[in-house]
């Protein structure tokens, strides 16, 4: 009955009109494109925003703590992408929570939009926690729901789809980044609500003519009895949590040091959990317990990739403001700009890097030896920004093509592993927990950044090198590993290539 409905669903949608494909896929490039633009551009901006001082629009937030807070909130987007297609499977199908999401995130950019207090700013931040994890994994399954499985163009689409992805994060932050640092904050964040709104415009209008009965189908529908059981518990657990809340903090046990504490045990809890309860489950083969273990040092290496890739909008990104030389060959360059270049790069150099694959074909590297290059690229990228300090003092202005430099060498990194990780999880996964592994393969990067929120505060002008230093070691130390064990990692993968 399943398969009968998806079947449907595939037949249901118009399969020609964007650029050759389906005509959903211009619903959801745009509606992605726009949602991206409003969080990138928010991003951007966001971390300066609550360090700058109060007498230049911002919270006045400690610089450290600051950068903590971002990969904290970094991680919970990630970890709450599981709720979203929990609710998406069970409830209501992926084409409302997209929507739902979409309302959310837009209502959580009004909140930072609204000058105002402390209060504003952790109600947005809860608003586009719960959006991003409700829109961003359901949109992209969607995208698949466009075509069946054996329609060719599909790998074409998400090709096209991810574009829209990276186009909205590429321009997003010379936009909204130029307006936020440059006029003032809120209408910065006023901009990335619109662009959320554009984004709802877009799916609201043509969903039921391009996009038929895509997003439509709910996989595994709760029972009545179910559902009240389901919302019952929700209802104890959010009353447990208010009142936690409303005893901790007077009390002064909750702090922002405890959450970031609680966050990064939960970073690592969980997809330990997730592996554990995988490998022991009786609907898991031996073959597939054998892949579960070769997975697992490719997990460990994806987190310790995101744990730099990931400091490019925090670390990073208080380098540019506060270590850079912003007026650079007559221009003034915003310290937000910066947050382009990753996309930017992910844009030029994809296409070349599924070239390079396909040029390579049978002698192109095992998936271990391509986590291991990424690795060496996130490694050298950190020890590439050390330079300037070791050659010009902590305290002179910095080449801003240093900072270029360093951007577009994770870049390499992430092409050597981020899609090939995906394809990595599709193989290696279960089959009967095919979708919560790939929700597994994004807690790499909530993992990642709920380790970020505890060593942020370790850096400092004074303390760069070291901190550098160490980080962009650890990473080619673990690539040297990777490199060796690869032939082992590989033997347990049972044929998978």
């Amino acid at each position: 009955m399943a398969d009968f409905t998806k079947q449907k669903i595939v037949e249901s949608v118009p399969q020609r009109g964007f650029f050759g494909h389906p005509k959903g896929l211009f619903t959801l490039f745009f509606t992605e494109f726009w949602e991206r633009f409003s969080y990138y551009g928010m991003k951007a901006i966001l971390v300066y925003y609550m360090y700058y001082e109060l007498s230049r629009g911002g919270l006045g937030m400690e610089e450290s703590m600051a950068l903590a807070i971002m990969s904290i909130y970094g991680s919970l987007v990630y970890m709450s992408g599981i709720i979203g297609g929990w609710l998406a499977d069970r409830m209501f199908g992926a084409s409302k929570a997209v929507f739902y999401g979409g309302i959310l995130i837009m209502l959580g950019h009004i909140a930072l939009a609204i000058p105002g207090s402390m209060s504003l700013f952790f109600v947005s931040m809860v608003l586009i926690v719960l959006g991003t994890g409700l829109l961003k994994p359901n949109v992209s399954s969607m995208v698949g729901e466009l075509y069946s499985e054996h329609d060719r163009r599909r790998d074409a689409g998400f090709s096209i789809f991810y574009m829209g992805i990276n186009l909205g994060s590429f321009l997003a932050p010379l936009i909204v980044g130029t307006v936020g640092m440059d006029y003032n904050f809120h209408l910065g964040f006023g901009i990335a609500a619109v662009g959320m709104f554009l984004g709802l415009v877009i799916f609201l209008f043509t969903k039921n003519k391009n996009l038929g009965l895509a997003g439509t189908y709910v996989a595994s529908p709760l029972s009545p009895a179910e559902r009240k059981k389901v919302f019952r518990r929700i209802g104890v657990v959010a009353v447990l949590l208010v009142a936690i809340v409303a005893i901790t903090i007077p009390l002064g046990l909750l702090t922002f040091e405890s959450l970031i504490v609680i966050v990064g045990i939960l970073g690592i809890l969980i997809p330990t959990l997730y592996f554990i309860f995988m490998y022991r489950s009786p609907r898991t083969t031996s073959i597939e317990r054998s892949r579960l273990i070769a997975y697992i040092p490719l997990f460990i290496a994806a987190i310790m990739f995101w744990a730099i890739q990931e400091q490019g909008s925090t670390i990073l990104a208080n380098y540019a403001d506060k270590r850079t030389q912003l007026d650079f060959a007559g221009i003034h360059i915003s310290p937000a700009w910066f947050q382009s270049l990753n996309p930017l790069f992910i844009i030029i150099l994809a296409p070349v890097f599924a070239w390079l694959w396909i040029r390579l074909g049978k002698r192109q590297p095992t998936i271990p030896m391509k986590f291991a290059f990424g690795l060496l690229f996130a490694g050298l990228s950190f020890l590439v920004i050390l330079l300037p300090a070791y050659f010009g003092g902590e305290d002179a202005l910095v080449n801003p093509l240093w900072l270029v430099l360093s951007y577009f060498i994770v870049v390499l990194g992430e092409l050597c592993l981020s899609p090939v990780g995906l394809s990595a999880t599709t193989k290696l996964a279960p089959g009967a927990f095919s979708a919560q592994t790939m929700s597994l393969w994004f807690l790499s990067s909530a993992a990642a950044q709920a380790i970020n929120a505890q060593i942020v505060k370790f850096y400092s002008p004074a303390t760069e090198m070291a901190y550098f230093g160490v980080i962009g070691g650890v990473a080619l130390l673990l690539s040297i590993l990777l490199f060796t064990f690869s032939p082992k990692i590989q033997g347990y993968m049972k044929g998978i290539q």
